[in-house]
């Protein structure tokens, strides 16, 4: 990895910025006042750099450094619990420096989950689930009013985290096209800019398909719609989608339109985060845990991440320079990122504060950071 590239981390406890210095790793942060921070993306060419998260006692905000995390704004979108706080106590509103203010989003939503960039448009997906969007680099926002209204939205249904949307993703060739993932109604994708949305969950056997006692498992001809992570693979015709979800490691060839299950071989069903190669659309990795109710740990507490060359059809663990013995910690949806380097680099944090680097696609990795806050979110800034 270039010394020029850097690791965006959200954490429970803040922003952070992960630099190499040629000898090491430079940890620079907390940003973004010790707010909660669920996802962080940047701009390698302007060096703007965007967080988002919140919480009941902040309220939900987006904050935004134009100088490369030096300095940072915050757009706030919705009233937390410190807003009534301050509002009915004068020396406290002294004390933190509270001014009055009316959020474009009251009390509507709690927290930003997801953040992603589709031309020159700003995303944010929201608990509960809304998707925003800005034409202005993050100052101002809009509800995507066709998602909110969508004829389905009556029936979505809140996953263990509450009903979020966590996953956004673009088509770097075709800004009119966006997938998102809500946790617990599934994919959606619109091809018209948001001006319309198709719910895309449906099993590529799907009038085989039977039926599964666990409540996140595929039913009804359906992959279960509680999707935690997904990625669209690069190029080729199609739309090349992958997804971990619940209840096993998805992929289509069409843009969600289908749904093929590729866990077989891996130790699990259930795990968090996934990725996809920068170039190769056959090659993607997860990193398994052992169940929703069995702690959510790695299996045999060994941990590894498991690399597909070939589109799912078989798997592999790589396990080199990660702990084997008494490892017990988790990695969630948003914790991996991958770069575009050539062989491709390979990032994941974990909510014990570590975050795990490999610049071979996998076969070794290394300890870069440790003892950080609880890890929410890992990206590379290139």
């Amino acid at each position: 990895m270039a010394a020029d590239r850097t690791m965006l981390v959200g954490t429970t406890k803040g922003a952070f910025l992960i630099r190499e210095n040629g000898e090491g790793w430079d940890v620079d942060g907390p940003h973004c006042g010790g707010w909660s921070i669920n996802h962080v993306i940047g701009d390698a060419q302007s060096g703007t750099i965007w967080a988002g998260g919140g919480g009941d006692w902040s309220g939900a905000g987006v904050w935004r450094s134009d100088d490369g995390g030096a300095t940072w704004q915050l757009a706030k979108l919705s009233k937390g619990q410190i807003d009534d706080w301050a509002a009915n106590d004068a020396g406290f509103a002294q004390m933190i420096g509270w001014e009055p203010s009316e959020p474009p989003f009251g009390s509507e939503i709690s927290q930003i989950w997801s953040l992603g960039r589709s031309g020159n448009t700003l995303y944010a997906g929201t608990k509960p689930a809304t998707l925003l969007a800005s034409r202005d680099g993050g100052k101002t926002w809009n509800k995507v009013e066709a998602l909110t209204d969508h004829p389905s939205a009556d029936s979505w249904n809140p996953g263990a985290a509450g009903l979020v949307l966590h996953t956004i993703v673009a088509d770097p060739a075709d800004t009119q096209k966006l997938w998102i993932g809500i946790s617990a109604a599934g994919v959606f994708a619109t091809e018209d800019g948001g001006a319309s949305w198709e719910r895309r969950n449906r099993l590529s056997n799907a009038e085989a398909c039977g039926h599964h006692d666990h409540p996140a498992a595929p039913k009804d001809g359906e992959t279960g719609r509680c999707v935690h992570n997904m990625l669209r693979a690069p190029g080729g015709a199609g739309d090349v989608l992958y997804q971990q979800n619940h209840h096993g490691v998805w992929r289509s060839a069409d843009g969600g339109r289908s749904w093929d299950d590729i866990t077989a071989g891996l130790p699990s069903t259930f795990g968090f985060p996934i990725r996809v190669h920068p170039r190769d659309p056959e090659t993607a990795w997860v990193l398994p845990l052992n169940g929703d109710s069995a702690g959510r740990y790695p299996p045999d507490a060994a941990a590894a991440v498991w690399r597909t060359r070939d589109g799912g059809q078989n798997w592999e663990a790589l396990r080199n320079g990660l702990p084997q013995k008494a490892c017990f910690f988790t990695v969630l949806r948003q914790a991996m990122a991958g770069d575009t380097a050539d062989p491709a680099g390979l990032y994941f944090g974990t909510n014990t504060g570590s975050v795990f680097a490999s610049h071979d696609e996998g076969d070794t990795w290394a300890e870069i950071a440790r003892h950080l806050p609880t890890i929410l979110s890992v990206e590379v800034m290139e």
